[in-house]
């Protein structure tokens, strides 16, 4: 069989090869490689035979084998979408969770804890004191200058290098420390 016979084979068959392959692939393109490809095995296999019989069978045949290989792999490609999608659809009720539970006035505040504990007591004991007087009993600098006797520019002094101390040992809590409203004592 020469160009001219295939031309003739694909003009008389294509189109309705197509429209059976579309009527079950439901997608054009799809509908159009079947079609052309089914006509290339179709006109193969008559060019090895002198002619076979019931040619359009054949054909029908090639067509919806073709459809059925299609229609697996599109089925086997939905169940692995539906997996992931069932995967992600987990996942994110897990993630979901995950941040219902979180309770903010928790989250990193036993650690802070534990580092502003560890670095007040290494702080001078009148230091530690008077940040103590300062933040935990509320107090104004004036009430700590009359409580301690000292003058209100060293109560700030001692505050400051309290604060200072705790700013260099809470550096990578920083970001987080607006969160934390330091209302627990030591």
């Amino acid at each position: 069989m020469n160009e001219k016979e295939f031309q003739h084979i694909y003009e008389r068959f294509y189109r309705r090869s197509f429209l059976f392959a579309k009527s079950y692939v439901h997608n054009d393109l799809v509908a159009e490689d079947i079609a052309v490809e089914a006509i290339l095995k179709y006109w193969e296999l008559i060019r090895v035979q002198d002619t076979p019989q019931n040619t359009e069978a054949l054909l029908v045949t090639i067509l919806r084998n073709k459809a059925i290989d299609h229609l697996r792999h599109e089925m086997i490609q939905e169940a692995t979408l539906e997996q992931i999608s069932e995967t992600s659809v987990r996942d994110l009720q897990l993630r979901i969770s995950s941040l219902e539970s979180c309770d903010p006035s928790e989250l990193f505040s036993a650690e802070i804890r534990q580092i502003m504990r560890q670095t007040l007591a290494q702080l001078p004991q009148q230091t530690r004191r008077i940040f103590e007087l300062s933040r935990y009993e509320n107090k104004s600098v004036k009430e700590i200058a009359i409580e301690t006797g000292l003058s209100p520019k060293a109560v700030e002094y001692h505050i400051t290098k309290a604060l200072k101390a705790l700013r260099i040992s809470l550096k990578d809590y920083l970001p987080f420390l607006p969160f934390f409203f330091f209302h627990w004592q030591t």
